[in-house]
Order: C-alpha cells, then sequence, then structure tokens
C-alpha cells in the first residue's frame, strides 16, 4: 500500500490518524488495522500524529458490538433523523458517536489539525463509505461527517 501525504502539510504539523491504524486494538472487535505504510509516510514528512477512535472517546467499550447507521447516514444522524445502533445486543448508541466526534473535533481544533488518516467503512471514520443499516453504502461515518462539515480533510485507508 502507498501512502499519498498531501503537499501543503508542513513538517512538525498535526495530524489526526485513527488508532486503529497505529496498531492500537480499538476496533469494534477489539483488534487493530494496523499500516506500517501509512506510519511510515507520516513520519518521514515529520508530521505529529494525533491518535484518535471517536468510538472510545464516545465512551464505548473495546471490544464492543458492531453498529450501523440508519437509513439517512451520518448527515440524517446529525439531523436527528436517524440513529446509530448495535445489532446485538440491540442499543442505541447515537450518543456515544456524536459525542466521540465532537471530542476528534475539539482535539482537531486544539491540535491545528487539517487532516484526518481514517480507516474507511467505519461507521465513525469512514469517509468515502460507511456502513448503514449493514451494508456498505458512499457516503461518510458520523465522525468524518463532523470534520468535513468543520474543514478538516478526511483522506481514506483501506487497510
Amino acid at each position: 500500500m502507498k501512502v499519498e501525504v498531501p503537499n501543503d502539510l508542513q513538517p512538525g504539523e498535526a495530524v489526526l490518524v485513527s488508532a486503529c491504524l497505529l496498531g492500537e486494538e480499538t476496533r469494534y472487535d477489539g483488534g487493530h488495522k494496523k499500516t506500517p505504510a501509512l506510519v511510515d509516510a507520516l513520519h518521514q514528512a515529520g508530521l505529529r500524529i494525533i491518535s484518535v477512535c471517536p468510538e472510545v472517546l464516545g465512551g464505548l467499550p473495546t471490544p464492543r458490538p458492531a453498529a450501523s447507521l440508519e437509513k439517512g447516514g451520518a448527515s440524517a444522524v446529525w439531523g436527528a433523523s436517524a440513529r446509530v445502533r448495535t445489532k446485538e445486543p440491540p442499543a442505541d448508541v447515537t450518543e456515544e458517536f456524536q459525542n466521540g466526534a465532537r471530542a476528534v473535533l475539539e482535539m482537531a481544533k486544539a491540535e491545528g489539525a487539517r487532516y484526518a488518516f481514517f480507516q474507511e467503512r467505519s461507521p465513525s471514520c469512514g469517509s468515502l463509505q460507511t456502513n448503514v443499516e449493514g451494508a456498505l453504502v458512499d457516503g461518510p461515518g458520523v465522525t468524518s461527517a463532523l470534520l468535513f462539515a468543520e474543514g478538516v480533510q478526511v483522506i481514506a485507508i483501506n487497510a
């Protein structure tokens, strides 16, 4: 896997990175998606890596039940017309997803991060595709949607 680092990033600048991509066991299943090529590219560019897991920051445990957005996706979740739910056991985790997204946004602002390198297909971090009612659909996850709205660019990493 080759990772392209945007040309406008300067050495010393902070970037957000999904914790699971750094090898932290924060995925819903307790695993990770460590991506050495990403870490190498960011280090070679001299960037400061800020590890984030929106779901953990929102108060969810690891491991945790897999979650999915309802129809309408992240924009509907933020518009209060859709929820984030787990299937087994059934639970509404919308508040935790939104709280985690807000925490990530606050970190981005505090660190001056203009870019995030996030795990694709996640209901939180997906930027091009996310999980809606158990299927992959085009569109961002809850955290990526908030970051996009606030001007933070999210780069999809398919690990």
